[in-house]
């Protein structure tokens, strides 16, 4: 059954249209925690946010929501989304919020909820919430209401817990490192945490406004990384997303490094160590041919799963895996945390660096990208993909490229588009086949 508030990442939109307004927020607070009411103790939820002016409102709406059915709230204020999972399960709560629209504009917000595993909540669990927020919520007696308080060392508690991830026996001292928190949740810890394992530490997008957070900075605008890792000769850039679970790496040629190159590397020295379960790693559709030959030269092995680190991270948890992301550089290491970490991978990166002892250039870039092209089909309505002639020029696409390359065609969750992507050893070859596509669902949508 389709779900009618929660996408495939939580409960997200533009901020004071529905469903992201605050009275919304107020009843997801309200059904979220009468769901997670069970048992007879003082249930607890904590909640962190990231930088977004809607922040403030959303996170008020939320505490009266979550009182009024007697839960407590501890507010963590802006934190990554990985911490809030982390400080979940740590303080033992029964339920974790984080406040964000990750790599989207300020405008926009949205809604992440963690179970007290620390893990994001399941099918079902979301289904019962919804079923809560359009029905009747009975409210604590007034003896019973919830109360809130802030949490002030929550930052310190992540950072620690951050660097206890990186080998004991490793320092960055005389290691110059640009990182770039795009204004975000991760604004004070990153830089922190690098500074105190011993990095000569260079910030950018560390100045929130609450407008400007992912505005021109971080892993999905990256250019201001590049030209200031050539600038100040650093080592190595670390730009995370708005709430920090994303990362993306640029070299100190100022070239960058994406999800495939990253996961490669940090699943080639696990492997090393005897530290990779499962014999291999988790993506998506969307990593690259490139990525899936080169670990097979190595022995290790590549799941893949669609779109959306949930799916990358139900398979790691199905099938044993320890290391699994997505090419925008969601990197989930299940040794360390319950979702994507952008500073924890971050540490693995430096770690696998600092042990080499060669340049991030050499180190990082672990094979060459087969040309690859993803394209958008907009259409008006019905099932174009299900119509004969799209199927035989889907079959005739997948017997050219059989042994040379790859197709994925998939309906997107959000809009009426059809996303065409295809990858070869042929640049030429890969255009031919997805325009030939594309031109046949146009056909078919009329």
């Amino acid at each position: 059954m389709a779900r009618k508030y929660f996408g495939t990442d939580g409960i997200r939109g533009l901020t004071n249209t529905a469903p992201m307004t605050a009275a919304m927020a107020m009843q997801v607070g309200m059904a979220a925690g009468a769901h997670f009411r069970r048992g007879d103790h003082r249930h607890r939820v904590v909640i962190g946010k990231d930088t977004r002016l809607s922040g403030y409102m959303l996170e008020s709406a939320m505490v009266a929501g979550f009182t009024s059915v007697g839960m407590d709230v501890v507010l963590l204020g802006p934190m990554p989304t990985p911490a809030v999972a982390m400080l979940t399960q740590s303080m033992r709560a029964d339920l974790g919020v984080m406040i964000s629209a990750s790599h989207n504009p300020y405008f926009d917000n949205g809604i992440k909820l963690f179970g007290p595993d620390g893990y994001k909540l399941s099918d079902d669990d979301e289904a019962a919430i919804e079923a809560l927020i359009d029905g009747d919520i009975a409210l604590s007696p007034a003896t019973e209401i919830g109360r809130a308080r802030r949490v002030d060392d929550a930052q310190g508690r992540y950072i620690h817990f951050a660097k206890s991830t990186f080998p004991e026996n490793l320092r960055l001292d005389g290691m110059k490192i640009v990182v770039d928190c795009a204004n975000g949740a991760a604004y004070r810890v990153a830089p922190t945490a690098l500074w105190e394992l011993g990095a000569d530490v260079v910030s950018i997008g560390v100045t929130p406004n609450g407008k400007n957070i992912n505005d021109g900075v971080g892993s999905t605008a990256p250019k201001a990384l590049c030209e200031t890792v050539v600038e100040t000769g650093a080592q190595l850039g670390i730009a995370l997303d708005g709430d920090a679970d994303r990362l993306i790496v640029v070299d100190e040629k100022g070239h960058v490094v994406d999800g495939d190159q990253l996961m490669a590397t940090i699943a080639s020295g696990w492997a090393r160590a005897g530290r990779l379960k499962g014999g291999g790693l988790v993506a998506t559709v969307m990593s690259n041919l490139g990525l899936e030959r080169h670990l097979a030269t190595q022995g290790i092995g590549l799941i893949r799963t669609k779109v959306g680190d949930r799916h990358v991270l139900e398979a790691m948890r199905a099938q044993g895996y320890n290391v699994g992301g997505e090419q925008s550089g969601h990197i989930i290491l299940s040794d360390y945390a319950t979702t994507g970490d952008g500073l924890v991978a971050a540490l693995q990166i430096l770690a696998e660096l600092a042990r080499s002892g060669v340049p991030a250039s050499e180190l990082l870039h672990r094979f060459e990208p087969l040309p690859q092209l993803l394209k958008n089909v907009r259409f008006a309505g019905g099932k174009p993909l299900e119509a004969e002639s799209v199927q035989a020029v889907i079959a005739d696409a997948e017997a050219e490229l059989k042994g040379k390359g790859r197709l994925v065609i998939r309906p997107s969750g959000t809009e009426p588009v059809i996303r065409v992507m295809a990858e070869g050893d042929d640049a030429a070859q890969v255009e031919a086949v997805v325009d030939r596509i594309c031109d046949a669902v146009r056909a078919a949508a009329g």
